[in-house]
């Protein structure tokens, strides 16, 4: 089997990492395939806002869960994360431009053996005063518009083995 094809059929999200850091040569490799995604005519506009230390995440994650009623304990899973924004607030190509950036960030984790999982919280609350504060603190411009976080860390168990379901896939002949 192709090897891609192998990494994607055996990618799973992981929601229970170690507190094993990952190296930061790793993460700039799984950041710059980000930025290789493809974009609605090649815009590239976004922002990928890399975030190592667990207590800013934990800080993060606390605003979001206090403001989508989550509870004290939310903590996107005590991950090293990327969040991801895009900087016009009516581009309408923004979500998915920023899909494509991260199931690139998914696959190159996966490939040098890095659990991920996708967080979505954020695309609810990004402008909530509380959860703007702590955006503004690491460097992402007001006028961005949250488009997703990845999650990445070393898993601390085997994931979930889920079924797909293949009867979805339609051929016309």
């Amino acid at each position: 089997m192709n090897d891609l094809i192998n990494l994607i059929k055996t990618r799973r999200s992981i929601r229970s990492f170690t507190d094993k850091p990952i190296p930061e040569a790793e993460l700039a490799q799984i950041a710059e395939t980000a930025v290789l995604a493809p974009s609605a005519r090649n815009s590239q506009k976004w922002l990928f806002t890399v975030v190592t230390k667990r207590e800013q995440i934990r800080k993060l994650a606390k605003a979001v869960g206090k403001c989508l009623d989550r509870g004290e304990d939310y903590d996107f899973y005590n991950p090293t994360a990327v969040i991801i924004t895009t900087y016009e607030r009516d581009y309408r190509f923004g979500p998915v431009d920023c899909a494509c950036a991260i199931e690139n960030m998914f696959l190159a984790a996966h490939s040098l053996g890095i659990g991920s999982v996708w967080i979505n919280q954020l695309i609810d609350c990004y402008d909530e005063p509380e959860v703007r504060s702590i955006l503004d603190s690491f460097g992402i411009p007001a006028d961005h518009v949250a488009g997703g976080m990845v999650a990445l860390g070393y898993p601390s168990g085997e994931p979930r083995n889920v079924e797909k379901k293949f009867e979805l896939i339609n051929w016309v002949k």
